[in-house]
């Protein structure tokens, strides 16, 4: 966790320099002045832009403030015009959530975003348009958050520190599929193999699936127990014995047949074993062990997941 924190950190800090870069570039001359009237103002702006990501938090607090005082000032006039409360108490609020909506311009894409959005969103709900509500939502979700940020450390060369934040993404969300895409890019760009890989709830797994005769092949025991299933494996039978919430399955290495809870259930291929490994066809751990399988082909990647374990 303290990895991440520091990772996000760093990452946020590359789009900022990269903000104050950018509009410090001496092409950047504005509509209507010379280039020596831009150059002169140039340094100072320079100052201003670089000291924007240190101060945006201030700022927030400065217009949310500047904003309260407001408030008061029209409220205490009001009260003695009116003497109705409820109106002032209700202005305020709207005074508010506009302030963490302009602050929030400047960090949507960056941790503090999330913390504001969090807030509007469950402060504020009542004054927000569905648009709004939706643009924040979408801020707040984690996975894409962190595929962002390990986003902006591939584009500054840090590869490995992107694959790190990439596996965070996938454990935040495991069921999007587009995750597992970037991260077969990454692990592409860092030079890793790119054979058929597999995770389980979000977790990668050790031991990697293969294609054999157009079947896929999958760590029948490393799946089983990463779904906390008891496994025990009966050297002179040749067979594995797995059980998982009152369910038993028995699986004998190189047949086609499989025991579920005393019931036969055909394989498309034979159990088999690999490495000390036994493998079995990827269909069968859906069917076996009530998990839901799915194949994401730009990545070669099999995912196993529960729905239960997403929760």
């Amino acid at each position: 966790m303290k990895k991440t924190v520091i990772l996000l950190t760093s990452a946020a800090l590359m789009f900022a320099t990269a903000a104050g870069t950018i509009s410090a570039k001496p092409g950047n001359t504005p509509p209507g002045k010379t280039s020596n009237a831009a150059s002169s103002k140039g340094p100072k702006e320079k100052e201003i832009r670089n000291e924007e990501p240190q101060t945006e938090e201030a700022e927030a607090s400065d217009t949310t403030s500047k904003e309260e005082d407001q408030v008061k000032d029209s409220t205490s006039t009001e009260t003695e015009n009116t003497n109705d409360n409820s109106t002032d108490k209700v202005d305020s609020k709207n005074k508010g959530h506009k302030g963490l909506l302009n602050a929030i311009q400047n960090v949507e894409d960056k941790p503090a975003g999330a913390v504001l959005a969090n807030i509007l969103l469950t402060e504020y709900a009542a004054e927000l348009t569905d648009e709004q509500q939706k643009q924040l939502e979408a801020i707040i979700e984690k996975d894409k958050a962190l595929e962002a940020a390990a986003g902006m450390l591939e584009t500054n060369g840090s590869v490995t520190d992107a694959v790190y934040l990439q596996e965070e993404a996938i454990q935040a969300n495991f069921k999007n599929l587009d995750l597992y895409k970037t991260m077969g890019k990454l692990y592409e760009k860092a030079g890793k193999k790119n054979g058929v890989k597999l995770y389980v709830n979000g977790e990668a797994s050790d031991a990697e699936p293969f294609v054999k005769k157009g079947n896929t092949y999958v760590p029948f025991r490393a799946i089983a127990e990463a779904l906390e299933a008891e496994v025990i494996w009966n050297p002179e039978k040749r067979s594995i014995t797995v059980t998982k919430d009152g369910v038993s399955i028995q699986l004998l290495v190189g047949s086609k047949t499989a025991t579920v809870n005393g019931k036969k259930v055909s394989l498309d291929a034979p159990a088999t074993v690999t490495k000390g490994n036994t493998y079995v066809p990827v269909r069968f751990i859906s069917e076996a062990l009530n998990a839901t399988v799915k194949w994401e082909s730009e990545s070669q990647t099999v995912v196993v997941y529960e729905e239960e374990a997403y929760r």
